[in-house]
């Protein structure tokens, strides 16, 4: 087994977190949940991120969790994965609440926990090669990991339906035309794009990054005019800030705006 199951790295204002159990496809178990939920908490604390983007090593994003310690007996079954999802959904929680940015950076096998943990993300860049799933009713289970919440805002009712119960699998094109993606990468570049994504959140303006991920997010939970307040104070909020005024004396001077993210 790998040393260190999720490494965390702060670089610059890029914060990145890669599951690291590449000998079992990145299997999610209770130690990776904790040290998910340590780097959550460490870049919601941390103002000098600007970004975070999440990927796995070797052949697979993250195939789900790690079935082989799933085998605890009815008695300790409730306590054992209390102890694995309350850390994964404090985890998912803040992610989802960031004001800043979150990218999956997916390949290979995206499933269970793995497709859950990316369909939370801001943006989801997927090689060519990755294959999604749900899975989990293929171990007799209901989901975890906030998919429940999401994948019907991302496909809808009907069709996020027919992927929670049939588990199928769905390769990277049948996920971008559904919407589970925002862009497909041939395998041989797609380190590259990813980074190239990631970058340009880092240099934009982080503050209206924020406020703009909170207005979609919260939409569907609000009534119009309940939005159009929403609206008004984020923009309030945004036009106080450094990049306000870069980005509008850019425009006036026809310059590439050079934001800081204040």
């Amino acid at each position: 087994m790998s040393e260190n199951p999720v490494l965390f790295k702060i670089d610059g204002p890029v914060a990145r977190i890669t599951f690291n159990r590449p000998d079992v496809l990145n299997a999610f178990d209770r130690v990776c949940a904790m040290a998910l939920l340590e780097a959550f908490r460490s870049i919601e604390a941390d103002p000098r991120i600007r970004v975070v983007v999440m990927k796995g090593n070797g052949r697979a994003f993250m195939a789900g969790g790690d079935v082989s310690t799933f085998s605890v007996g009815p008695e300790d079954a409730p306590a054992y994965f209390k102890g694995l999802l309350d850390p994964f959904h404090e985890a998912i929680e803040i992610m989802m609440g960031l004001d800043r940015p979150v990218v999956a950076a997916v390949h290979g096998a995206v499933a269970g926990a793995g497709f859950s943990l990316a369909m939370a993300a801001d943006l989801v860049i997927t090689s060519a090669d990755a294959r999604f799933t749900m899975a989990y009713t293929k171990l007799g289970v209901s989901a975890d990991g906030s998919i429940s919440w999401s994948l019907p805002r991302l496909v809808g009712l009907r069709k996020a339906l027919e992927m929670a119960l049939l588990s199928d699998l769905y390769d990277a094109e049948q996920a971008l035309s559904l919407g589970l993606v925002n862009s497909i990468v041939p395998t041989d570049q797609f380190e590259g794009e990813a980074e190239r994504v990631v970058q340009r959140l880092a240099a934009g303006p982080t503050i209206a990054f924020g406020r703009m991920k909170k207005l979609l997010r919260l939409s569907l939970e609000r009534t119009l005019p309940e939005q159009l307040r929403a609206e008004e104070d984020a923009l309030i909020d945004c036009v106080v800030t450094q990049d306000f005024a870069v980005g509008v004396s850019a425009f006036q001077k026809k310059e590439e705006a050079r934001f800081t993210g204040k």
